[in-house]
């Protein structure tokens, strides 16, 4: 369990990231945006980038992080102060994301669950006295937390999920049964945000504690991607969990799926942070590496693939802008969560894939972090909701029609 960043091996190598901005878009910001930004990038390059490749080659939760990520202000840092949080605006929430994981998507996904999967639906769902007890300390890492919806047999479609609950028969309790998986943080997870079928079959969110006899949290191993978060099940046998931790605030797939739009409009702040480190990387290796005489940047296919990168990352730029500004409004639709998660993740992709072929075999090493990017993306793409499921939302928006079923 490691607990320090003097347990990992420091890279040579300087974070020496500079972050494009090709149409200006700074100039849309605040000062204030601009200076928390300036706060966590040098916070990551000092601390978190010097020491992840040695923690994803290691596999290894840099657990130490969780405390300072919290004293940073990036758990749900657009929740109100008088529950320990920043009362900051979207667009802070959407910068400090794309500054955590332009060093890495498991880094984002850790502050990423802590603030919207977990810290969110307690805020929006939660009684006074749940808001009061879990919120400050989570806004500060003293608690870390994950979100229990996927199940073995059921990820795009969480209705069908069988988790379920019943009244123990004391009048103070619930006896919970299940399990879910691909459960980002719960290894270390102090709490758990699970959503459950009651007896009567309503979906409803209930707080977990973890020292509750019956759960428990197996870490997944073997992972190829997001290396640097811990991934595990959540396993309930028989939990007696009291009434009192149960969401009063919502019934049915509307809470766990509020909280997944949350999420997503992190992502697709945080998965562009990804395509712009890689984009930068290349860029700069580019105008470094010396073949037939001269910088391969002078090529035109190498141009080709820079050009088309920057295009790219630009105009994702201006749709994650303007949805943050539509979330500040509190007039974004989920529909538009969705469409900026699906573009931006994909355009990473596609972004950390050329960025590779222009770095030749180096590009595969962990001198350089585009392999890595490249593997959790693979990750970011298929988790809170697929590139598919993202399409057909859209479509489902445009056209009226279901087709889903």
């Amino acid at each position: 369990m490691t607990t320090n960043a003097q347990e990992f091996t420091k890279a040579n190598k300087q974070d020496v990231y500079n972050h494009p901005d090709y149409y200006l878009l700074d100039e849309l910001l605040s000062e204030e945006h601009k200076l928390i930004r300036s706060t966590v990038r040098d916070y990551v390059k000092k601390e978190l980038s010097p020491i992840i490749e040695d923690v994803a080659q290691k596999a290894v939760f840099p657990r130490f992080m969780v405390k300072e990520l919290g004293e940073l202000g990036c758990y749900a840092p657009q929740l109100p102060v008088e529950y320990g949080c920043g009362g900051m605006d979207y667009i802070t929430y959407g910068l400090m994301m794309q500054e955590l994981e332009r060093c890495d998507s498991g880094v984002r996904s850790t502050a990423s669950v802590q603030g919207s999967l977990v810290m969110y639906p307690i805020y929006k769902f939660g009684s006074e006295e749940q808001k009061h007890k879990y919120l400050p300390k989570l806004a500060k890492g003293d608690l870390l937390g994950c979100f229990g919806l996927t199940e073995p047999n059921h990820g795009s479609d969480p209705g069908g999920m069988t988790t379920n609950f019943k009244p123990a028969g004391d009048g103070k309790h619930v006896i919970l049964n299940g399990a879910k998986m691909w459960i980002s943080n719960s290894p270390f997870a102090d709490i758990a945000v699970v959503w459950a079928k009651n007896e009567n079959g309503k979906i409803k969110g209930i707080i977990v504690e973890r020292g509750m006899e019956g759960f428990t949290t197996p870490e997944t191993h073997n992972k190829w991607s997001l290396r640097a978060s811990a991934t595990g099940e959540l396993v309930f046998n028989d939990v007696l969990v009291p009434v009192e931790n149960i969401l009063p605030g919502v019934e049915g797939l509307k809470g766990p799926l509020t909280c997944l739009n949350s999420a997503r409009y992190g992502i697709s702040w945080g998965a562009l942070g990804a395509a712009m480190d890689c984009y930068d990387t290349a860029l700069r290796y580019s105008k470094e590496r010396i073949q037939f005489g001269k910088p391969i940047a002078g090529f035109q296919l190498q141009q080709k693939k820079l050009a088309e990168m920057i295009t790219e990352i630009t105009k994702a730029q201006l749709l994650t802008w303007r949805l943050g500004v539509l979330m500040n409004e509190g007039r974004a639709t989920p529909a538009q969560i969705s469409m900026a998660k699906r573009n931006n993740v994909d355009l990473a992709l596609n972004v950390a894939r050329n960025a590779r072929q222009m770095l030749g075999g180096m590009g595969i090493t962990g001198e350089y972090p585009i392999m890595r990017h490249m593997m959790n993306l693979e990750s970011v793409v298929t988790y809170e909701g697929t590139h598919d499921i993202h399409l057909l939302i859209t479509g489902l928006d445009i056209t009226g029609e279901n087709a889903f079923a």
